[in-house]
Parts: C-alpha cells; sequence; structure tokens
C-alpha cells in the first residue's frame, strides 16, 4: 500500500497474476473501486519484496489464486482464501502493538506515507493523483501530511 498507494480492497483483490515481469521490471495490476483497473510499475522495493514472498509461499504456478492468503489458525500455513480487509486491519494493528507503535494506525496510513514520501521527494501531486487512481487531485492533496511534521526542536524554542 505503500509502495503502490492502493486502497486495501485492491491489495486484498490481487491475484497471483496481478504482478508480473514486463521488459525487465515487476509491475502490479490494481482492482480499484468502480471495477477499474490500475496498472502500475513496481518499486524495486516492493519488486523484491514480491518475488520473495511469491517464492517463499510456493503460489507462483497459481496465478488464478489471491496474492494474499489468509492462514490456517497459527500453523503459518497458507490457505487458497483471499485475506479480508478486516484481516488486513487486525495485522497491522497487531504489528504496530508489537513495534511500540501507541498511534492508531490502520491501512489508510499506508497510503498517506506513501503519497507523502513521495511528494516529499520531489513527486508532482498530479503524478500522485494518478498513481492514487484519484479522479481529482484535490483527494490526493488530503492525503498530503507534509504540513503535519512540526519538530521537537521547533517546539523546544518556545522556552528558550
Amino acid at each position: 500500500m505503500v509502495y503502490t498507494f492502493s486502497r486495501v480492497g485492491a491489495a486484498v483483490a490481487m491475484r497471483v497474476e496481478d504482478y508480473f515481469v514486463q521488459g525487465r521490471w515487476g509491475w502490479v495490476r490494481l482492482h480499484e473501486k468502480g471495477g477499474k483497473e490500475h496498472t502500475m510499475p513496481a518499486h524495486h522495493n516492493l519488486d523484491h519484496y514480491l518475488e520473495e514472498y511469491v517464492a517463499a509461499a510456493g503460489i507462483a504456478q497459481d496465478r488464478k489464486g489471491p496474492l494474499f492468503r489468509t492462514t490456517r489458525g497459527r500453523s503459518g500455513e497458507l490457505t487458497g482464501n483471499a485475506l479480508l480487509q478486516s484481516d488486513v486491519w487486525r495485522m497491522i494493528r497487531r504489528r504496530a502493538l508489537t513495534a511500540g507503535i501507541k498511534t492508531e494506525i490502520g491501512c489508510h496510513t499506508f497510503r498517506a506515507t506513501g503519497i507523502t514520501a513521495y511528494l516529499k521527494n520531489g513527486g508532482k501531486l498530479e503524478i500522485a493523483q494518478q498513481m492514487a487512481a484519484h479522479e481529482s487531485a484535490r483527494t490526493t492533496g488530503l492525503y498530503d501530511r507534509r504540513s503535519d511534521e512540526i519538530s521537537l526542536d521547533e517546539v523546544e524554542r518556545i522556552g528558550r
């Protein structure tokens, strides 16, 4: 979700065949709201993670099967069932708690983080809009968290 700005629904709807190599680069195909299909190149980190995941999961031959799957209980054994959005949210919350993150985070946090990082690194709002599959740049702007950052050093200047 960070590297593609995808909605959680588009991520969990991915099939194994929705991650593919075209030329020398990995690409992802996202199935967005309203039945729209959105294809884009995969960031090199995402490409690496997906290659490793597909190989470790042993799902490369199940091209029509879900890319992100549930596990059988706590066994770690993958089923043939796709993750649900609620599964992703619970997974994110568990990982955040384990990491000691007290801030409430969820699926949209990753979308906002990706868009904000892209814009911080010189990306254009119009391109972020295309990558996020938003109808309007105004909607994409709602995910821009650059103005939320006030450093502790700046706050500490108050008492000096």
